[in-house]
């Protein structure tokens, strides 16, 4: 007796055949709402400009000595596209200085100092802030620049930006020159004095008697 095969069974795996024609095909959706969102990007936090310990130190106009104003806290204080460096007692966090885009002034590093010449009219007010160490003081120095660049004015009007800078390095450089003066002429008086023999020219006065 022959056995009858289905045209639908397969010959060897039993497993009925179904053509690609009634495969359902997956649903894809273009709609990009339905897709889960991202996250948004924090904004730059606040924080992130850590702070460093200085030791203070500040020569006021006319004045050839540096006065200590003890130990202070150097922090930064962002406001949108502008900031300020802010300088502040450990001891107390009162506010010592603060230097900023309007602050006339010309920083340099000399080891791991960072002195700031402060321009006042025609006197000069420096700060010398010491850093822990050579690190901190290029971190410090590069804070305070960023914070006293004036962006507007170099881009609205560079002649002008170009004069006041100019302006502030000779009055700067005028007041050291004027310290240097000093500070020679008070050598020489000092050596003057000690090359003097006032005490041998005096007459020997009697003692009392006995």
């Amino acid at each position: 007796m022959e056995m009858e095969v289905d045209d639908t069974m397969g010959s060897t795996s039993g497993i009925p055949q179904v053509s690609q024609s009634q495969v359902p095909m997956p649903i894809v959706h273009s709609d990009i709402s339905n897709t889960q969102p991202t996250a948004p990007t924090p904004p730059a936090s606040r924080d992130t400009f850590r702070d460093i310990q200085v030791k203070v130190h500040i020569r006021r106009p006319d004045r050839d000595s540096w006065v200590y104003m003890g130990r202070g806290v150097v922090s930064q204080d962002i406001n949108g596209h502008s900031s300020r460096v802010v300088v502040r007692a450990v001891s107390t966090g009162k506010v010592i200085c603060v230097f900023n885009e309007g602050s006339e002034l010309q920083a340099e590093k000399r080891g791991n100092f960072v002195v700031i010449g402060c321009v006042e009219g025609s006197r000069v007010v420096s700060w010398s802030l010491n850093a822990l160490n050579n690190s901190e003081t290029l971190r410090l120095l590069a804070s305070i620049e960023l914070a006293c660049y004036k962006c507007k004015q170099a881009l609205a009007d560079p002649r002008n930006h170009t004069k006041a800078r100019r302006r502030i390095e000779r009055v700067i450089k005028d007041d050291r020159r004027r310290r240097h003066r000093r500070r020679k002429d008070q050598d020489a008086m000092i050596d003057a004095f000690s090359k003097q023999t006032i005490g041998n020219d005096l007459p020997v006065e009697a003692g009392p008697p006995l």
